[in-house]
């Protein structure tokens, strides 16, 4: 029989205690009451689980968006087989698996209830796309998505702001559409209605806030000036210095990365403008009122002023 280690020290008046003894005690002690496991770590999904509409979930509750509002926001958002779209709040799976069944993407739905993991993933397999449609258990707040080109969501308005920040932060040029709710200050730049339900879009855009040294290069020779441009979310105004000449640029429109604009220079030649914004530098072609074309550069000059300077 083991007994405890030689090595303790020695006291006749008191039991030797066995190990075996020490099991008998503690199968006889009272069982102490553990916390309760939260929905993210509980034991694997059930397969008999059937979701109901309205049921609570972490922080909205379950209410599936109608299938032809699904694919009204799907094309609204050009989705192809060349995009990845990621659904927050994925629910039973129907928007990732229809951007896979229709549009041959991939695509993820992120989805807090484990159980509702489970109805997506044997979704995804009846229709055919388990290979492209995937569903992951996780917080949206905390998951990361950025490799997504298309972010679909169903959320409450105060869930949509509070995403802002991370959604500022994804490449220009991904789409955003929601069922029902807005983005706060943020314009759309689309909207639909579908049997009274609407959707929107928003196309990130890249960050044009703040000076640039604009040089314009076509058969006339070189200019150079000053150009400043505001901007909120997409909505941009520019203005335009060069030697005493200050003007406001035409026509300023933002697309993700896509810029576009007209100014008149000093000489009084008209140009359009449409070039692609990489970090601090802008490139592009110019064509004048006479179809002369030629070539711009813009070169950030200071801090870039915030993209999202609305106020909720």
């Amino acid at each position: 029989m083991n007994t405890l280690p030689s090595s303790a020290p020695s006291h006749p008046t008191e039991p030797v205690v066995t190990r075996r003894a020490l099991l008998r005690a503690a199968a006889a002690a009272p069982v102490l009451a553990l916390p309760a496991l939260s929905r993210a770590q509980q034991a694997p999904a059930s397969t008999s689980f059937v979701p109901q509409v309205g049921q609570q979930g972490k922080d909205v509750i379950w209410v599936p968006t109608p299938d032809a509002l699904v694919d009204r926001m799907l094309r609204m958002a050009q989705v192809t087989p060349n995009d990845f779209v990621v659904d927050l709040g994925a629910g039973d799976g129907k928007i990732a698996i229809a951007a896979a069944r229709d549009f041959k993407c991939r695509s993820l739905g992120v989805e807090y209830n484990p159980d509702m993991v489970g109805v997506a993933r044997r979704n995804a397999e009846k229709a055919g796309v388990a290979n492209l449609a995937k569903f992951e258990q996780g917080d949206i707040f905390a998951f990361d998505y950025s490799a997504a080109t298309v972010v679909t969501m169903y959320l409450l308005p105060g869930l949509n702001l509070k995403l802002r920040p991370t959604l500022l932060k994804m490449k220009p040029g991904t789409r955003l559409v929601t069922h029902q709710f807005t983005m706060g200050s943020w314009e759309p730049d689309d909207s639909t209605t579908v049997d009274g339900r609407p959707g929107y879009l928003w196309i990130v855009p890249a960050s044009v806030g703040g000076g640039w040294k604009l040089a314009t290069t076509d058969a006339r020779g070189t200019s150079e000036a000053n150009a400043s441009f505001t901007q909120v979310f997409q909505n941009v105004t520019g203005t335009v210095r060069m030697s005493s000449m200050e003007g406001r640029m035409r026509a300023v429109k933002l697309s993700g990365d896509r810029i576009v604009f007209d100014l008149m220079d000093d000489r009084g030649v008209l140009r359009s403008y449409d070039g692609r914004v990489v970090g601090d530098r802008i490139e592009g072609s110019t064509r004048a009122a006479d179809g002369a074309t030629g070539t711009f550069v813009a070169q950030r000059t200071g801090a870039a002023t915030p993209v999202d300077a609305g106020r909720d």
